[in-house]
């Protein structure tokens, strides 16, 4: 599973794409403001989405006149909240481990968190999938039961 930290890395997968395409992709370090646009063009997200998480507090961007201006640290913000909803987390969730982001101690506590939040995730999705494959197993048994059953002559 993809580290849930709010450093992007870059790092390509065995394929040699980019895991997680603009996920991943780490910020341009000349770089220090975003518009809306730039936002919405990269992450895919529409400027609603963008203003709820404003909203909700995720991320805060400063106003210049009526524009929303991003930094660097709203765009890693985004990247993780991305990260973070495409693996299942909610939006308070995902505002609890943002949140631990500002601990300053070397987002040691944002790791462990988020690594036991991942685990616990994982076990849940593992037994939805057995559960998943035990119905297809009978939900399987049981056509192939009315298969051969509906073949036999009526009695009678």
């Amino acid at each position: 599973m993809a580290s849930l930290t709010m450093r992007d890395t870059g790092e390509d997968s065995e394929d040699g794409a980019l895991a997680g395409a603009h996920l991943d992709r780490p910020d341009d370090p000349r770089r220090e403001r975003y518009s809306i646009s730039d936002l919405t063009g990269e992450f895919g997200v529409t400027a609603r989405a963008l203003r709820h998480y404003e909203t909700e507090g995720l991320i805060a961007p400063r106003r210049e006149g009526l524009a929303r201006i991003y930094s660097r640290r709203d765009r890693a913000r985004l990247a993780w909240i991305m990260r973070a909803k495409n693996v299942g987390f909610s939006l308070g969730e995902i505002r609890e481990l943002i949140d631990l982001y500002d601990l300053d101690d070397g987002r040691v506590e944002q790791r462990r968190v988020t690594m036991q939040r991942c685990r616990e995730k994982i076990a849940k999705l593992t037994r939805q999938k057995d559960d998943i494959e035990s119905s297809i197993r009978e939900l399987t048994a049981f056509v192939a039961h009315l298969e051969t059953t509906g073949q036999q002559p009526a009695k009678g």
